[in-house]
């Protein structure tokens, strides 16, 4: 277990910054989720880290010291890639010895660790087959097994569930959260999927750019997003956008809202005659007909209409805008596309958020 802190660190391909500037500190034990777009900067945080990349600027410290000139081999640490890397002409047992081996340990010690990295990611009994004769979930904890058993300081997963189908990804995610939390190592991973991120994570860093939008724990940036892109990345959210009318008593600021209508939320340093941008995410709105518009309600018609099992998405038209609501699936039935609706939520739901 190990804290793995990076200061400053700047990293350019010709005049496009992957990294700008990115400080942040990983602590121990911590399983930290590194999301955003392609090109943002997080794949290259992670290969930095691991030594893969040389920084232009900037430092990574492991508990204390620059590994900056320490080579990849010499860091101790461990990394599962999205497509495994395992070697297709060797064993299970093989292929999880394999560090062990390079570094010269006892047979007596391999066998034994190899046979508790094994039991570790429930995998007994497969030693002697070959990575082709595994399904993809199970190939991803043997690759896991191999990066842990040589018990690295830290954990660098890059993309560890991509290749697999929606029903495995999310019993991994369980896995996989099941033996970090057994091993207790310091894991920082990269993820395109949103939903993994918030599953997995102790805390997650939203990149752009190579910078960092926002960082934080999960549910604390889920809710309260500080940008439209954070608010639009971790998750859907509609935006309206509106102008102060007036500062009411306990922080309530009334908004007079572009779409038309009025809203009501909490700002901070709320001003009137401020132009104000609020996210709004689509499970927090109510969905009802036959009632009267007025303050964080307004009056619109749905377009469409799809079923998801647990759930029915809506598409609805206020004014010029075209909104997104959750609707859980609790056998009421859905609305038809073509019926007049009202859409309403607390002001503790809507967040000011920066353009």
């Amino acid at each position: 277990m190990s804290i793995v802190t990076v200061t400053d660190a700047v990293k350019k391909y010709d005049a496009v910054a992957a990294l700008d500037g990115v400080t942040m500190t990983f602590h121990d034990g911590e399983f930290f989720g590194l999301l955003g777009p392609s090109g943002s900067g997080k794949t290259t945080l992670l290969r930095a880290i691991a030594g893969f990349v040389t920084l232009d600027r900037g430092q990574v410290l492991i508990d204390g010291q620059d590994v900056g000139g320490v080579p990849v081999h010499a860091r101790n640490i461990g990394m599962v890639f999205q497509n495994y890397a395992l070697f297709p002409h060797m064993s299970v047992a093989e292929n999880v010895a394999f560090g062990l081996e390079v570094r010269g340990r006892p047979r007596e010690e391999v066998a034994r660790s190899v046979k508790d990295a094994l039991a570790m990611v429930r995998l007994g009994g497969l030693e002697q087959r070959k990575p082709k004769q595994l399904s993809g979930g199970q190939q991803q904890r043997i690759a896991l097994a191999r990066a842990l058993v040589t018990r690295p300081k830290v954990l660098l997963l890059d993309e560890p569930l991509g290749a697999l189908d929606k029903h495995l990804r999310q019993e991994m995610q369980v896995e996989l959260r099941r033996i970090q939390r057994q091993v207790g190592i310091t894991t920082i991973f990269v993820t395109h999927d949103q939903e993994e991120a918030l599953t997995l994570s102790d805390r997650i860093a939203i990149f752009d750019s190579g910078r960092i939008i926002q960082e934080g724990a999960p549910m604390a940036v889920y809710e309260h997003p500080v940008t439209r892109f954070a608010a639009g990345f971790l998750g859907e959210a509609n935006f309206l956008q509106g102008r102060v009318s007036a500062m009411e008593a306990g922080g309530l600021a009334r908004i007079a809202l572009d779409i038309g209508g009025e809203a009501s939320c909490r700002l901070s340093n709320g001003q009137v005659g401020q132009t104000v941008l609020l996210a709004l995410r689509p499970e927090k709105i109510t969905l009802t007909t036959g009632c009267q518009a007025g303050i964080n309600a307004l009056r619109g018609k749905v377009l469409d209409v799809v079923f998801s099992g647990n759930s029915t998405t809506y598409r609805i038209a206020v004014g010029e805008q075209v909104m997104t609501l959750f609707r859980q699936n609790l056998a009421q039935g859905t609305v038809a596309p073509g019926t007049e609706v009202v859409l309403s939520w607390s002001p503790d739901h809507l967040v000011q958020v920066t353009p």
